[in-house]
């Protein structure tokens, strides 16, 4: 009888003023055939309903209990592995004893400090550097070198899919009709779509569409972080599947991705908890934005994850087409609800874990913004999750050192830490760089200090540029995007921009850190593949601030 065991079930106590002990049942697979067919009978005191009829009435009887679940299971359970709790005692004293050892050392000896904390820094971005360079060289194809099998569809696995859905009535239909085109049997599918209780207008959609059957809709109840991850954890617990993947709402799949996955899991060790697929542009001509996403998301999901797989190295994961073995992601407590960026959170949390990512290597077709000022909010939310999960992970090093090892460990700084100093610092390494070029003073240095001063500018500043262009480039190779290799000069000066939009992320970090920015969707005036359309209704106004996207 208890949360969320009745669900699946099927069975939960009646609530009075109904006589006797009374229940309702939901009967599925034999038991339903059995009792449709006539040969098994009710008992007194039951009542048949559907499953989406019982999970609507607990959900509606213990909304506080389901809503404080999703949100405080995890931070309850390992307060390490969630950012609820902000910034730890323990964190805030090691924070204040270096500033002032900082402040202290400034004050009497100014530029051996300034050298100290450039080198300190430059570490950091040379770790970043050596790995973009080292998995840009590993050889990896941008599709799948073996098509998933045609294994018998009573062999395969049930599969469950969850989608969080915030005002995303211009996708919908698209949606359904990609998650209906999957190559997989509908009797094994269980795709769960999650709304929020006051979005009227996603309730107005669904009313106005019937749902094939491996769908059901979950209506979250009302609570706090407001937040992508919440929303996903109300659906975890109802998980059917052996395996789990989430997409986003303006997501389209390739038909074959979710068989390509069994048969990868099949192969792989049972420590791979998680295979990452490819998330591929498709609105790129949409603007001079979407087309620098796109190259940046090639680079990220077809050249850096895939190469630090094969590394062996922390993953963090995108935020969508992320395919986890049910009982490890549940054994982990599902999603960060209070992280803006639970995809990273939860792909270094699986390295701490002792578990690993491997490639998936089949396309998700997404959009990107096609605006600067849509891609600022997107991009300031990334950045600012990626301090929540420095902050989150940081709270016990030694044990995380200890369960990594020390490869892992620095992997798992610098693409945490690294990726937040890194756009921080971006234009000021650039500008003290080009300056010192400019005016030579890298090339007068006397002291042994400014020697190795100006040698680590220079450093940093060719190996920098060699970082940022060498990985995009193999990614158009990998994609054959040469339409795009005219853009790539660009990449510098869309760096700068990442650099605001994390200053940007720190400010709301310290400000408002559960924030959400909202990204619209369904926008999209072109499509490379013809599948991913702008919307046909006009959705209304847009959310209110603070609402998740």
């Amino acid at each position: 009888m208890r949360y969320p065991e009745a669900i699946l079930a099927g069975i939960a106590p009646l609530a009075p003023p109904l006589r006797g002990p009374g229940y309702a049942i939901a009967p599925t697979g034999d038991s339903l055939v059995r009792l449709l067919a006539g040969r098994s009978r009710l008992g007194a005191g039951l009542a048949i309903t559907t499953p989406s009829a019982l999970m609507r009435g607990v959900l509606g009887a213990r909304p506080r209990t389901v809503a404080w679940l999703a949100a405080n299971d995890l931070p309850e359970a390992r307060p390490e592995w969630s950012y609820r709790d902000g910034v730890s005692w323990p964190q805030i004293g090691s924070a204040a004893a270096l500033s002032g050892s900082v402040s202290a050392s400034a004050t009497m000896a100014p530029e051996f400090t300034w050298a100290i904390l450039m080198a300190v820094a430059g570490l950091i971005f040379l770790c970043m550097v050596t790995l973009r360079l080292s998995a840009a060289r590993e050889s990896i194809p941008a599709e799948p070198t073996l098509k998933a099998s045609r294994t018998e569809d009573q062999d395969l696995p049930a599969y469950t899919l969850i989608i969080a859905l915030y005002r995303e009535q211009r996708v919908l239909a698209r949606l359904v009709e990609a998650l209906t085109a999957l190559d997989y049997p509908a009797a094994k599918l269980d795709i769960k779509l999650v709304i929020e209780a006051d979005d009227q207008e996603m309730q107005e959609a669904f009313s106005r569409i019937t749902l094939p059957g491996p769908f059901q809709v979950i209506v979250a109840p009302p609570g706090a972080p407001r937040t992508k991850p919440r929303a996903l954890n109300i659906a975890l617990p109802f998980a059917r599947g052996d395996y789990v993947t989430v997409y986003d709402a303006e997501d389209v799949p390739h038909p074959n991705q979710i068989r390509l996955a069994v048969e990868t899991f099949a192969r792989v060790p049972l420590d791979v908890a998680c295979l990452q697929a490819r998330l591929v542009i498709d609105n790129t001509e949409d603007s001079w934005i979407t087309r620098l996403f796109t190259m940046e998301y090639a680079t990220l999901f077809d050249v850096i994850n895939p190469g630090l797989t094969r590394l062996d190295m922390p993953v963090p994961l995108g935020g969508t087409s992320n395919h986890f073995r049910r009982n490890v992601l549940q054994g982990l407590r599902g999603w960060d609800a209070w992280s803006v960026t639970e995809d990273a959170e939860l792909g270094i949390r699986l390295a701490v874990a002792g578990y690993r990512v491997a490639d998936l290597p089949s396309a998700t077709l997404e959009e990107a913004p096609a605006t600067l000022k849509a891609w600022m909010k997107q991009r300031t939310r990334w950045m600012k999750g990626f301090m929540q999960v420095c902050i989150t992970h940081s709270r016990k090093p030694v044990r995380a050192w200890r369960n990594l090892g020390t490869a892992r460990f620095f992997g798992a700084v610098t693409m945490t830490l690294g990726t937040a100093v890194a756009a921080l610092g971006y234009p000021v390494f650039t500008v003290l760089s080009i300056k010192g070029l400019v005016d030579q003073s890298l090339f007068r240095a006397e002291t042994l200090l400014e020697v190795m001063s100006a040698a680590l500018g220079i450093i940093l500043f060719v190996s920098g540029l060699v970082a940022i262009i060498v990985p995009a480039l193999a990614a158009l190779r990998r994609r054959r995007w040469w339409v795009l290799l005219p853009y790539v000069p660009l990449l510098p000066f869309y760096y700068v921009l990442i650099s605001v939009a994390a200053w940007r992320g720190l400010w709301e970090f310290l400000l408002d850190p559960f924030h959400w920015n909202k990204t619209e969707h369904g926008l999209a005036r072109t499509s490379r593949t013809g599948t991913i359309r702008g919307a046909a209704e006009d959705p209304g106004p847009p959310p209110p601030e603070g609402d998740r996207g």
